[in-house]
């Protein structure tokens, strides 16, 4: 099973990113095909707070029911699965602290990272350079 990252999710839906049609063919892919893949909670949190934020996007941020229905397309899917923290999510996450010696705000990308583990997910599809630090994951750029 794939996980999507948040900046794969957001050039999706911000059709003024350069990266927008490989983003949005990824998605489409995935949204349209027979195999489960999944979206980590954390991401959609993320996903929502980014598109949203006029700080961001100044006066072409995304409307909350903009959002709201982008996700509501993306969980239709038959084949997603939105991941997040197991029962044992504690151990996988403080074992990748320690490895990948994260520090300070890098946590929020190791919490994602351990979710993926904990669901043993193929591997994240990111263009975050961020989580090669974590070697339990296997990452992937379907923007190269």
């Amino acid at each position: 099973m794939l996980a999507v990252d948040t900046n794969i999710l957001v050039y999706a839906h911000r059709r003024e990113a350069r990266e927008h049609e490989k983003a949005l063919e990824t998605l489409r892919a995935l949204v349209e095909g027979d195999e489960a893949w999944a979206i980590p909670w954390p991401c959609l949190y993320e996903f929502f707070s980014v598109v949203t934020n006029t700080k961001i996007w100044k006066d072409h941020a995304s409307t909350a029911a903009q959002a709201v229905a982008q996700i509501e397309a993306w969980v239709s899917s038959p084949t997603v699965r939105l991941i997040g923290e197991t029962e044992d999510f504690l151990q996988t996450l403080l074992s990748l602290l320690k490895v990948s010696k994260v520090r300070g705000p890098m946590v929020h990308d190791a919490r994602i990272a351990a979710i993926c583990v904990a669901h043993a997910v193929e591997a994240l599809l990111t263009r975050d350079r961020d989580f090669s630090i974590f070697g339990a994951l296997k990452v992937r750029n379907p923007l190269e």
